[in-house]
């Protein structure tokens, strides 16, 4: 019995290195669907979007606040 015996199978099929147990690790391969537990929720990433966006523009305003407040 080798070591190469003991090891998990690591085989690259199609863009997705796949383990012994047949679970995919990385990106789905070229033209086959994302599997919908790869990726986040639409609402969720629109939330976070909008988050993002929301908080830039307070920051934004309140460093022109303290911007011309200095000013003088």
């Amino acid at each position: 019995m080798t070591d190469s015996d003991n090891t998990l199978d690591h085989t690259t099929t199609g863009g997705a290195t796949t383990s012994g147990d047949g679970s995919a690790h990385g990106a789905a391969p070229r033209g086959e669907p994302v599997r919908e537990e790869d990726r986040a929720p639409m609402g969720l990433t629109i939330r976070v979007f909008i988050y993002l966006v929301g908080v830039h523009f307070i920051a934004a305003f309140l460093f022109l606040l303290f911007y011309l407040a200095g000013a003088k």
